[in-house]
């Protein structure tokens, strides 16, 4: 399969990256092994591995080699390349894609390269770090493209301006989030603005077992706490591994929170409302509509207004025997809420194998009081 179409398959793909150094956070892994970690990660599922082949990065093309005599699923060659010789000899070493930086091309110069990898039968992955340089890339016709949050020249990381690139770029073209990706929240604030993968590095390169973490990163169910009016628990829920904390702004809410709170970055912010809202910053907004002066059982998960998942708010007990067979039939991102707790959020998941989880009144000493054992325990089930 070539580099592109592995990354259009449906949900989110996952470009590996190996690399035993990075020039902003020094040594990664020096020791790394580059056939055993792409074997490792193919395992684990990646669409393809990335190999970083400049010495920068303490690298070099018989890594490529190694790679690709472990492993079957496409290999991104990554340095600075500038030359049609460098591609043919990237693709004799086992390259099915090659990065080219539009931070270090002009038109011309990247046209021709492209048309090179196109005779030479491999990909290319033209990357943009700003907004002129995504449209450079939308003009040249590029596909995929790669949109880096690290700024190569002062290593700085705008995550928020990378999500708006994203959002921008997203359509009838492959885009890949490319750097500072740390966390499943991240890589799926990066899938719901539209990206169709996420490249990986440094997070798995500094993991105990890389192709686990790749594993958490890419397919588990994404853990939310909601109902939280207190930064304690917000704390708590953060630190048990939480990927999203909601905030109840509806008025009839015994659970009502009077704004967002902070949340780490590894974290998104969801407000939740009924009816009516205003945007307060919120990484997403789940939405309830109003029936006849009650909230509605079901919602929707938007992100800039737009429709990205569908929470399914179903009394999980003997009221409703036929919730978990109903639910897996359900297309499309779904997010399992009501009554969920510890001792059942693992089979919900294993029957349904939703996208997201959602739980907030079994895990309480009183409304909007977390018991925070209840969390740890709900949140380790779920992961």
């Amino acid at each position: 399969m070539r580099f592109a179409e592995a990354l259009r398959q449906p949900g989110l793909s996952v470009v590996a990256e190996v690399k035993r150094r990075s020039p902003s956070a020094g040594d990664l892994r020096p020791d790394a092994d580059p056939a055993a970690l792409a074997a490792a990660f193919e395992a684990a599922g990646a669409a393809a591995v990335s190999i970083l082949v400049d010495e920068r990065f303490g690298g070099s093309i018989d890594d490529l080699r190694a790679a690709r005599a472990s492993a079957a699923l496409p290999l991104l060659a990554k340095g600075f390349f500038s030359t049609a010789a460098e591609l043919e000899e990237l693709r004799d070493a086992g390259a099915d894609a090659v990065l080219l930086l539009l931070r270090d091309l002009d038109d011309p110069s990247t046209i021709e390269l492209m048309q090179t990898a196109r005779a030479l039968g491999i990909d290319t992955l033209v990357e943009a770090h700003d907004s002129d340089e995504l449209q450079r890339a939308v003009d040249l016709d590029a596909d995929p493209i790669g949109i880096n949050a690290r700024d190569l020249s002062t290593f700085g990381m705008d995550r928020a301006a990378q999500l708006q690139l994203v959002a921008t770029a997203a359509g009838d073209r492959v885009v890949v989030a490319e750097s500072g990706i740390a966390s499943r929240a991240q890589g799926a604030a990066a899938e719901l603005a539209g990206a169709d993968a996420i490249l990986v590095g440094s997070t798995l390169m500094r993991a105990d077992d890389p192709a686990a973490e790749l594993a958490e990163l890419a397919s588990r169910p994404l853990v939310k706490v909601c109902g939280l009016t207190r930064e304690e628990d917000v704390a708590v829920a953060a630190e048990a591994g939480a990927d999203m904390a909601g905030f109840i702004l509806a008025d009839e809410s015994p659970r009502q929170a009077a704004d967002l709170l902070p949340v780490p970055e590894t974290m998104l912010r969801v407000a939740v409302h009924v009816g009516e809202y205003e945007e307060r910053g919120a990484d997403l907004v789940q939405l309830y509509e109003r029936e006849d002066g009650h909230r509605a059982r079901d919602a929707v998960l938007l992100r800039d207004g737009r429709a990205v998942a569908r929470v399914l708010d179903l009394p999980w007990e003997e009221q409703d025997p036929g919730h978990l067979e109903r639910a897996g039939r359900t297309e499309g991102r779904l997010m399992l809420a009501g009554r969920l707790g510890p001792d059942n959020v693992r089979a919900a998941i294993d029957a349904v194998h939703p996208w997201a989880v959602d739980a907030a009144s079994r895990l309480e000493v009183e409304p909007g009081i977390k018991d925070h054992a209840k969390v740890r325990a709900y949140v380790e089930a779920a992961r």
